[in-house]
């Protein structure tokens, strides 16, 4: 066994004790809707393809998927937020509850339409993507609904995953309600942080941001790619300067194909290697890792645990097309392969 694996023992005790704790998942939810065809010809009206329906499929997106990914694994996972009073937002509703996420803090609003990307692929290659949205952010009196539902439920939660897709979900009231009541009971907050929505994300459990949005968030140019992200300077100084200005309690730094950076005050960064055998697909892994981790962490794994767990995850993740997910079975299949 290397050190960047864990034994099988191990991995199922997590999975285990995961099934045990309740997560809460908050944040922008959307409907993934895939229009799959083929392409032979080039229209006559536009140079553009003539996509030919086969057939179509939707899913649950942005913080829905992350609770999704939390539902394969056996976690019983609840969701609380806003959707539209429409057809998309009973939709939604429908496919998270037939992948067993508790729905009964989603509440419908006539104000705020469904967010759904429709995305149009032909031959694995997505050719158009369409949103219909309202980026306009959450009003007062629905803060004070999402809050008031995670009240009720916070002695008996083990967790809780903010999901922040720039949609409008998430907001400084938000945030800062969430920490005031985690603080008090001693609740886990994780949130996937979004640069270009500007709130005050500091002292949190874990922020999960991909490379991309680490040097955004530090303010800092990234210049030099490619060597060992130990090695990387560019890399260490925003890892610091994070640490420094929003002092999580944990961060981990997504690095695609070089895996991830788990950062912990007082400690050396600890580099994981990816897992993944092939990659097809990256997106929704961010929602896989998020998932993942704080699942792990919540069934007692350490940090280095829990950062080897969700690697394993996101591994078998991106070796699929569309938002996927990890179940536990295929988590263990990724485990077995290291022994």
């Amino acid at each position: 066994m290397n050190q960047n694996s864990l034994p099988i023992a191990r991995v199922r005790e997590l999975l285990a004790e995961g099934s045990r704790q309740q997560i809460l998942v908050l944040g922008d939810i959307m409907l993934d809707w895939f229009i799959w065809g083929r392409v032979d010809r080039i229209s006559p009206e536009a140079p553009v393809p003539v996509v030919e329906f086969q057939h179509e499929n939707f899913m649950p997106g942005g913080a829905a998927n992350v609770a999704r990914n939390l539902a394969v694994l056996k976690n019983p996972v609840s969701m609380v937020a806003p959707i539209g009073r429409d057809s998309y937002g009973q939709k939604l509703k429908s496919l998270l509850e037939s992948e067993r996420v508790n729905c009964r803090g989603l509440f419908a609003q006539s104000k705020r339409p469904t967010s759904i990307k429709t995305r149009i692929v032909a031959h694995q290659q997505q050719v158009v993507r369409v949103d219909r949205e309202e980026r306009e952010a959450i009003d007062d009196a629905t803060v004070k609904r999402i809050l008031g539902v995670v009240e009720k439920q916070i002695t008996r939660t083990a967790a809780i995953i903010l999901g922040d897709y720039g949609k409008g979900g998430v907001t400084q009231p938000l945030l800062d309600g969430l920490k005031k009541i985690c603080h008090q009971h001693g609740v886990w907050i994780s949130l996937d942080p979004k640069p270009v929505h500007k709130v005050d994300i500091s002292g949190l459990s874990l922020i999960t941001p991909n490379r991309k949005e680490a040097f955004e968030l530090a303010g800092v140019e990234d210049g030099r790619k490619g060597v060992h992200p130990l090695e990387d300077k560019g890399l260490m100084l925003v890892a610091r300067t994070l640490q420094r200005k929003l002092k999580p309690a944990l961060m981990l730094i997504t690095l695609g194909d070089q895996g991830m950076l788990l950062c912990h005050p007082g400690e050396k960064p600890f580099h994981v290697p990816t897992t993944a055998q092939e990659v097809f697909d990256v997106s929704g892994a961010g929602d896989t890792v998020i998932a993942s981790f704080t699942l792990a962490i919540a069934a007692g794994a350490s940090p280095v645990e829990a950062a080897i767990f969700s690697n394993h995850a996101a591994g078998v993740v991106v070796g699929k097309v569309g938002t996927a997910t990890c179940t536990s079975k295929e988590l263990l299949a990724s485990f077995q392969r290291d022994h």
